[in-house]
């Protein structure tokens, strides 16, 4: 897989988080995908990462995963974002690292680095 075919599939699952299509983010993945949110720890296969991203996608605000900065090498892509998104009424802006595994046109393997007590504070309003 080219360096630009993964980091695409990352951008389409990205955006489908955006705009709230749940069937067009989980049709990137794998059935067997890792995802794991490192403060609140893993998931295997595609229906408990759906469970998992379920508030996102069902919640009534925006979401927007601003991309920083993004490199690809080969099926592995990494970005440093920005997740903002709303949570118990509050609007919040967590920095984020992730990084993503694609194999055969799919994301296989998902890891996000973020600072807990940051997310913490935001949603308590400090």
């Amino acid at each position: 897989m080219t360096d630009n075919a993964a980091e695409q599939v990352v951008n389409a699952f990205v955006a489908a988080i955006e705009t709230k299509d749940e069937a067009a983010a989980m049709a990137l993945v794998s059935d067997d995908v890792l995802y794991d949110n490192v403060p609140f720890g893993s998931t295997t296969g595609k229906a408990p990462m759906a469970k998992f991203l379920a508030p996102m996608f069902n919640n009534k605000g925006p979401v927007e995963f601003e991309i920083v900065r993004q490199t690809a090498v080969g099926n592995t892509v990494i970005n440093e974002r920005i997740d903002k998104f709303q949570a118990k009424g509050r609007d919040i802006a967590l920095p984020c690292a992730g990084f993503f595994e694609v194999n055969d046109g799919l994301i296989t393997f998902w890891r996000d680095y973020f600072d807990n007590a940051t997310f913490m504070k935001a949603l308590n309003g400090e």
